[in-house]
């Protein structure tokens, strides 16, 4: 707006459980995705193996490289004009951003606030208590294999992980499913989606003297 750039969304979601994590920065530079990469890599509850980014130099640069390195993380970027090796970022971008929070400009000032409600409220709200779709991969008498989404299946990403073969082996040192089960059962799945409600509100409110309205 007015050539002022506003707030940026960092969004990452883990492909198997769909366990994600939104950040929020006021400039897309370097020193600021380290941050927000430190910052994600210190949020989720697991080991990560490998690092799957866009193909923008934010990511694509030295410091980003050596913090992978460091962390023996495996470091893969999509093509250039392939929007599907991101897809499923990209879907969660209009889900778990763009619905709550609009597209219209926000200064770059208010990134701190966006990303305190992130962690307080929207990242355990996506992880405990927002059910999430998990294809089931069918394959029919041709061969040709199709995806459903069966109601059967909807679980939070938490719930996910636990359910996974040999689960335990997946979480990072000092974190256990107790701890896990413990953070989510603090608050109903309703109560969550109020609380991020009203945060959401209130910031909006903070911002712009009004509460934003989306569909």
């Amino acid at each position: 707006m007015d050539e002022q750039k506003g707030v940026y969304h960092i969004n990452a979601v883990d492909e198997v459980t769909q366990f994600g994590v939104v950040c929020s920065v006021d400039k897309i530079s370097e020193h600021y995705l380290i941050l927000a990469l430190e910052q994600l890599l210190e949020t989720v509850s697991f080991s990560v193996p490998s690092f799957h980014s866009g193909n923008g130099s934010e990511y694509i640069h030295k410091r980003v490289a050596e913090l992978l390195e460091k962390l023996r993380i495996e470091f893969t970027r999509s093509r250039s004009r392939q929007s599907n090796d991101n897809a499923l970022a990209e879907g969660k971008n209009g889900a778990v951003i763009r619905k709550p929070f609009g597209y219209s400009h926000i200064p770059q000032r208010w990134a701190p606030l966006f990303n305190d409600l992130h962690q307080q409220h929207l990242n355990p709200c996506l992880n405990f208590h927002r059910p999430c779709f998990f294809p089931e991969t069918r394959t029919d008498d041709p061969g040709k294999q199709r995806k459903i989404y069966r109601y059967e299946n909807m679980m939070p990403p938490c719930d996910k992980l636990k359910s996974l073969p040999f689960a335990s082996d997946y979480l990072k040192p000092g974190v256990s499913f107790e701890i896990l089960d413990k953070l989510a059962h603090q608050i109903s799945d309703n109560q969550a989606a109020d609380q991020l409600q009203r945060a959401r509100q209130n910031l909006f409110k903070t911002i712009h003297g009004w509460i934003l309205k989306t569909g």
